[in-house]
């Protein structure tokens, strides 16, 4: 995943994009290239979700059992692989969750001392 827009590309923490994902899927069952697309449009566009890092992070949430898939059609009537996010899913999204927003504040605290 990378910025789109930007003057520089800044590389994200690793996990963020698992992460962005497991969030999208709160939503409900959406396919692979809607998944990118969602984060892009949710991010003002900010975040641009490349196929090389939206697959094997797909890949990675669904051998940890945090989401599944099933065939299904896309709305320009395309076979697509859907993907859901499980109830191991869900409790992963608010652990990392929590994780986030403590080192977000973490870091803002370093950034800005004074605060």
């Amino acid at each position: 995943m990378s910025t789109k827009g930007a003057p520089e590309r800044h590389e994200l923490l690793q996990g963020t994009l698992d992460l962005l994902i497991l969030q999208t899927l709160l939503l409900g069952p959406i396919h692979g290239h809607a998944i990118a697309k969602t984060i892009e449009r949710t991010s003002d566009e900010v975040l641009l979700v490349e196929q090389g890092s939206l697959y094997p992070a797909l890949h990675r949430l669904l051998k940890r059992g945090f989401i599944v898939s099933e065939e299904g059609i896309s709305e320009n009537k395309r076979k697509a692989k859907f993907y859901r996010l499980t109830p191991k899913g869900r409790r992963q999204l608010v652990a990392e969750t929590s994780k986030w927003e403590t080192l977000s504040k973490a870091i803002g605290r370093v950034l800005q001392p004074d605060r």
